[in-house]
């Protein structure tokens, strides 16, 4: 067994790697950024708002637009997504969350759309990207609403989280 600051296991087994070379980790491109400052967000009858994720930005290569609502895919491939929408008050039906691909399509898996009132909405979900292509987090409604994001006390009111898993 080969220990450098990369790990190549060799065995009885054989090698793990071809070429005898290190293993790689698939997982250099990843992302986090949040709002924790309690951004009110309108969105109008049967529209759409995109969400402001100014806070605890660690990018790893993804580029945040000038408003921090859209990020850029730096590497085509697999990716995981996860996010969180806190809401200081429960938002009525016809509210949903989702994320959108390039400005203009909703990722499949990506969408939240409750039957009941609620404050609180997140999801996960796995799908390719490839370079170039943008993510925004949204907030959807058939009805006029006013949300304001949850920011007590560093409070995280929404977040989203990328990883590329290969």
């Amino acid at each position: 067994m080969t220990l450098t600051n990369n790990i190549n296991f060799n065995g009885p087994l054989g090698n793990c790697c071809p070429d005898n070379e290190p293993a790689s980790s698939v997982t250099i491109h990843s992302m986090y950024a949040s709002n924790t400052i309690g951004t009110a967000i309108t969105v109008l009858l049967g529209g759409a708002t995109n969400i402001t994720l100014p806070s605890n930005q660690s990018l790893d290569g993804f580029i945040a637009n000038g408003t921090n609502t859209i990020f850029t895919i730096p590497e085509t491939g697999r990716y995981y997504l996860t996010y969180q929408i806190n809401t200081t008050a429960s938002l009525g039906i016809g509210a949903g969350s989702r994320l959108l691909r390039n400005g203009s399509t909703a990722i499949p898996g990506s969408i939240v759309r409750p039957i009941v009132s609620t404050a609180t909405f997140n999801n996960d979900l796995i799908t390719n990207f490839t370079a170039g292509n943008t993510v925004s987090l949204q907030l959807f409604s058939s009805i006029l609403l006013t949300a304001t994001l949850l920011s007590t006390a560093g409070s995280v009111g929404a977040a989203l989280t990328i990883i590329r898993i290969e």
